[in-house]
């Protein structure tokens, strides 16, 4: 079942007729899972993808070979391209892509621990970047990355 900020996402979106993608990282999937689970998301949801592995990255949302090497799956710029390459292919009015350290064994640092999450929303007339960083555990992590994006959105939405 969908949060309450996923669901009053989701309605608002349906009032201004706006669809949407994502194009998921870390999440694997869960964004496209919430959004879905609300009440006529089918007037919005156009779908995604999923993009764990770095080769999907780079061979099918062309992230430029070396990129992620240089800056690592888990960065803005990588989040970026995703959300720009796949919203090119896919037309929605927003489109959503993440990445992020759920759990050890990425590309974790002192200066990024897991819990740190990038976010990039292309909107109709702007993009909006953001990496914020949770704590708990990978669905807890993911629960509140689910609620930021909804409440970005949604701040969109009422604009």
């Amino acid at each position: 079942m969908a949060s309450k900020k996923v669901t009053a996402c989701c309605k608002a979106l349906i009032e201004k007729k706006w669809t949407i993608t994502f194009v998921e990282s870390a999440s694997a999937g869960k964004l496209n899972y919430e959004f879905s689970t609300v009440i006529d998301s089918g007037k919005i949801l156009i779908g995604g993808m999923i993009c764990y592995h770095p080769s999907m990255k780079e061979d099918l949302l062309h992230i430029p070979h070396g990129t992620i090497k240089k800056y690592t799956a888990e960065s803005a710029i990588v989040t970026k391209l995703m959300a720009q390459n796949f919203h090119r292919h896919v037309k929605s009015d927003i489109c959503v892509a993440l990445t992020g350290l759920t759990t050890p064994g990425g590309s974790e640092s002192p200066t990024k621990p897991v819990g740190t999450i990038f976010i990039h929303i292309v909107f109709p007339d702007k993009e909006i970047a953001t990496r914020l960083l949770f704590n708990g555990s990978p669905e807890e992590i993911l629960d509140q990355a689910t609620d930021a994006i909804a409440d970005l959105i949604l701040q969109e939405a009422k604009n």
